[in-house]
Order: C-alpha cells, then sequence, then structure tokens
C-alpha cells in the first residue's frame, strides 16, 4: 500500500472482493466529497508548501553546483536531499493532494504506479542521505586521522543510496493498479491475497526508512556531541583550534536540526500507517480523510524545512540566499565573499601570510644594508694599505670603494634566499588555506 494516497483507498481495498464493488452501492459512492471552503483552505496550505519547498531546494542545488569550493563531501549529500525533496514536493504533492480530496484519480496507470512507487524511494534517499552526513561527521572528529571519503566515492554512495532506494520502493510500483467504479477512478495498490505481504511491507519500509536510519544517526550525533561540547583536547588551546571546533559545532547544530525536523515530521505519518495495518475499521469514516491530509501535509512539509534551516544556521548558504533573492528590495546584500569561502579565517591567514611576507622581505633587505656598511665582511685586500684600523664603519676610500662592488655579488645569493623565502610563504600559504577550509 502507497504511504501516499487517500484514505479512501482503504475503504475500497477491504471491500474489492464483495460484490458491491460491481453493483454500485453505496459502498461504490464517494464517500468522502468535502465542502469548497474546505478544499480552498488545504489548496491554500499544500500549495504554499511546495512553493516553499521548490524554490528553497532548487536555491541550494544551485548555490552547491555554482561554487566549486561548496562542493564538499556533507554538501554532495545534501545536494542528494535537496533533489529528492524538491522531486517529491513537485511531482506528488499536488497529485496526492488532489487525489485526497476528490478521491477520484484523473492520472492514468503509469502515473499511478510513478505516484506510488516514487514518494518511497525519494524518502529513503533524503533519510540515508542524512544517515551518510552522520556518519561522515562521525568518523572525521571522532577518528580524524582515518582518510576521509572522497569525491568519487561520495557519489558513488550517492548512487547506491538510489539504486536501494528504487529497489525498495519497487513492490509499490509492480502492484499498483487503477480500478473503475460507477462514478470514478481509483488508484491504489493490490497486494495478492490470502498473503501477508501489505503488513511485512509496510512493517519493513517503516524499520528501514524511520527506525534505522534514526537509530543510527542519533548514536552517532551522541558521540560526536559528547566529543564537541562536553569534552577538551588537552594541549592545544590555540585560536586556530578553537576557531574549528566552533565550525564543527556548527555542522553538527545544523544537521542534528535537520534529523529532528525530519522525524517530528514523519512520526504521525508512519504511526497512522501502522495503526491502519492492525486496525483498519478505525479509518472507514470521512474524518479519517481529515486526519490523513494533516498528517500528510506535515509529512511532506518535512521537504521546505530544510532550506530554512540551512539559512538560518550557515553563513555561506545565507550569503548564497541572499545572492540568489539579491532583486528583491527587502533582502540585504550579501556578501559574496563569504560564500566563495572567504571566510574571516582564512582571510585572517592570508593576511598573517601576507605579513610574514613584507617581513622576510624587511629583514632581507635590512641585511642588505648591513652587508653594504660593513666591508670588514670581505676581510682586507693585499697590497692595498687596508689596515685593521680601517675596518669599521668609517672605513677609508679604499674599503669604502670595495664593499658595494662585493655587496652586489651578496646581492645576488639575497636574491636566491628571497625566492627561497618567497617558496616557503607560498607553501605555508597553501598549508593554512587548505586546513583553514571547513566543510
Amino acid at each position: 500500500m502507497d504511504p501516499l494516497f487517500s484514505t479512501g483507498d482503504f475503504l475500497l481495498s477491504s471491500n474489492l472482493t464483495n460484490s458491491s464493488a460491481v453493483n454500485g452501492t453505496d459502498q461504490d459512492a464517494n464517500q468522502f466529497v468535502q465542502p469548497v471552503w474546505r478544499i480552498v483552505l488545504w489548496a491554500f496550505a499544500y500549495a504554499g508548501m511546495v512553493t516553499v519547498s521548490l524554490v528553497g531546494n532548487v536555491v541550494v542545488i544551485w548555490i552547491i553546483m555554482a561554487h566549486k569550493r561548496m562542493r564538499t563531501v556533507t554538501n554532495y549529500f545534501l545536494l542528494n536531499l535537496a533533489f529528492a525533496e524538491a522531486s517529491m514536493a513537485a511531482f506528488n504533492a499536488i497529485i496526492n493532494f488532489i487525489y485526497s480530496v476528490h478521491n477520484d484519480w484523473y492520472f492514468g496507470l503509469m502515473y499511478c504506479r510513478f505516484h506510488n512507487f516514487f514518494p518511497v524511494a525519494a524518502v529513503f534517499a533524503s533519510i540515508y542521505s542524512m544517515t551518510a552526513i552522520a556518519v561522515d561527521r562521525y568518523m572525521a572528529i571522532i577518528h580524524p586521522l582515518q582518510q576521509r571519503m572522497s569525491s568519487t566515492k561520495t557519489k558513488v554512495t550517492v548512487g547506491v543510496i538510489w539504486v536501494l532506494a528504487l529497489l525498495l520502493a519497487f513492490p509499490q510500483y509492480y502492484y499498483s493498479v487503477i480500478f473503475p467504479m460507477p462514478e470514478r477512478m481509483v488508484c491504489y495498490i493490490k497486494w495478492p491475497e490470502n498473503t501477508n505481504y501489505e503488513i511485512m511491507y509496510h512493517v519493513c519500509e517503516t524499520v528501514l526508512n524511520y527506525v534505522l536510519p534514526l537509530l543510527v544517526m542519533g548514536c552517532a550525533y551522541l558521540v560526536v556531541g559528547l566529543t564537541l561540547w562536553a569534552s577538551n583536547i588537552p594541549g592545544d588551546s590555540s585560536d586556530r583550534y578553537k576557531e574549528q571546533l566552533t565550525a564543527k559545532r556548527k555542522v553538527v547544530k545544523m544537521m542534528i536540526v535537520v534529523v529532528c525536523t525530519f522525524a517530528i515530521c514523519w512520526l504521525p505519518f508512519h504511526v497512522y500507517f501502522l495503526l491502519y495495518q492492525f486496525f483498519p475499521d478505525w479509518f472507514e469514516t470521512p474524518a479519517a480523510q481529515q486526519i490523513y491530509l494533516a498528517v500528510m501535509w506535515l509529512a511532506m512539509s518535512s521537504t521546505m524545512y530544510n532550506p530554512i534551516i540551512y539559512c538560518c544556521l550557515n553563513a555561506r548558504f545565507r550569503d548564497g540566499f541572499k545572492q540568489a533573492f539579491s532583486c528583491c528590495p527587502c533582502v540585504p546584500a550579501g556578501s559574496y565573499e563569504g560564500l566563495e569561502l572567504k571566510s574571516t579565517r582564512y582571510q585572517h591567514t592570508q593576511t598573517s601570510v601576507y605579513k610574514a611576507s613584507r617581513i622576510e622581505t624587511t629583514v632581507s633587505s635590512v641585511l642588505l644594508v648591513a652587508d653594504d656598511l660593513e666591508p670588514s665582511r670581505f676581510g682586507a685586500q693585499p697590497g692595498t694599505g687596508c689596515g685593521a684600523g680601517a675596518r669599521g664603519v668609517g672605513g677609508g676610500g679604499f674599503c669604502a670603494t670595495v664593499a658595494p662592488r662585493r655587496s652586489s655579488l651578496d646581492l645576488t645569493s639575497n636574491g636566491s634566499s628571497s625566492r627561497s623565502i618567497s617558496k616557503t610563504v607560498s607553501e605555508t600559504s597553501s598549508f593554512y588555506s587548505n586546513n583553514n577550509m571547513p566543510e
């Protein structure tokens, strides 16, 4: 049974085996027709949710794809999460609302199968993208010396997530049918008769799509939280360490909020359908339709909260949203440098390297001047008459004329030294900029 279809189908699926489905009795009539004012209210609620979800997730996808420095391991999984949520909002939310309100299927067999199949796959891809982020954060913080996941491995992991998602959702596609009734068409999942496939499938789907990933994420973030907030690493109290610790805390805090939001939004949905499997008589009343619409709106609304969370809790995503909506007069101008990872820490590093370069240049200049003023460094030439007493700063004519000529050699030597210093500073700059790039 598709988690995203009308409660009217519950009544249909339980009564298709009796003759009323053919004879057109009262059970064939549409018991779930609503007054117009109620339909209008639900329409505004669903349309607002879909609009916010589509706009927000498309902007998230643009921020990550259009800016090369934003393509980190965590952001690749956030990209997959945004794609799954935007797709679910675009292809299922409105169609499901129309079907739930009218209990009449207008879209044919192929879309019936897609409508029953895709939401399960999208939810699986969403929650396991969040699980992959939790595992990645755990490995980065608890086991920092182990090799991090590469870009290629990240893409392979995303591909595996979608393959498993499609396999889990395939029974929904395979058993989907449309059934003509005297006054309407219905789309539902016709499970094999005299089997427990339906109950088994929904229990497994709840465990795999909700309980198991939340358990993994809960354990991972518990350990990470204790490490970041309840303990200190001895022997490192530098400003750079504190900045890195703050950055890691912000990322973990943002993902914990995302996971908690997802769990709260989808909990009533899973409880609703599990109760139906064991107490179907409770759902054979028109009131069940209103409960279903509310539960479904809450579950689908999880697709619109994540972009808002990113914008509120992450400075770079916030800069990206400001750039995306810069044409709006109510949106303040954002810092595009922040989106390009020109963070405060990075700018401080660049400033420090620049200052170090200036210091090295100043030291080199001082050494050159000292060489020019210290003829004793080159010693007296035989037969020149430059005695020991002439080796001071006020040395006489011949020593004064030799020193500049010899210092030109030292200048050449010092030029090589300057190039070596410049190379060292450049390498130092590269090291700090690479290590200061937060994910």
